[in-house]
């Protein structure tokens, strides 16, 4: 049993969720709070992923980062990144093809709760940064952890988006889902199911954590 693949999935999935943390909750925040007329465009980026096929994606990853275009040459010339078959890339590709899956639960939260928490908090001279994270972050919790379970739980699934941009470099972009087809292809099933079976019980457990907590039942069974 090789645990590298899986190892290296964890790895992106906690980098790809934290990074997810980090941009999903001002964007989540504005698309809120605003009346612009560039949100439904916005809206429509940001749930592109969930429409399209992920080797769509993929490919024009692979187009963008390439060394050979225009982007990609700049960053590896003037930034020293490379981000076609690397773990960076990685990363990158899987921020945007789980970024939905992270910022609709949270924006969907943040548009629930009344105004007048935020009212009463300006209204105490709080500012906007803190409204956020001292008064309606605390008040979506639930909304919080089902798009931190969703995108984790997302990326770690992942195949066309990784296989595309990534390759199959073993130690550096083997993820596990590449590592399961490349073991049915050698006919090695029994590999195949283990590393099946340890992903399909991490996703159950995250996604039964989700339930558990949203609807109340740990609350019920601790009493």
């Amino acid at each position: 049993m090789n645990w590298e693949p899986l190892l290296l999935t964890f790895e992106l999935a906690l980098t790809t969720t934290l990074v997810l943390l980090l941009v999903s909750i001002p964007l989540a925040y504005w698309l809120s709070k605003t009346s612009s007329r560039l949100k439904p465009i916005v809206e429509t980026l940001v749930s592109m992923p969930l429409v399209l096929p992920p080797t769509v994606l993929g490919f024009y990853f692979l187009l963008a980062f390439s060394p050979n275009n225009s982007f990609g040459g700049w960053i590896d010339e003037w930034l020293g990144i490379r981000l076609v078959f690397s773990f960076g890339g990685l990363v990158v590709a899987s921020v945007i093809y789980s970024l939905p899956f992270m910022v609709q639960p949270i924006q969907a939260g943040l548009s629930s709760l009344p105004t007048s928490l935020s009212e009463a908090a300006a209204t105490m001279g709080k500012s906007r940064s803190v409204q956020l994270f001292r008064v309606l972050l605390p008040n979506i919790r639930k909304s919080m952890l089902t798009g931190i379970i969703l995108a984790f739980a997302h990326t770690v699934g992942e195949f066309g988006v990784v296989l595309m941009i990534g390759g199959n470099i073993p130690g550096e972009t083997r993820v596990a889902s590449i590592a399961i087809y490349d073991e049915v292809e050698s006919l090695n099933y029994e590999a195949a199911n283990t590393y099946s079976l340890i992903l399909f019980t991490l996703t159950f457990a995250l996604l039964l954590l989700v339930y558990l907590v949203n609807g109340g039942y740990l609350k019920r069974f601790w009493k």
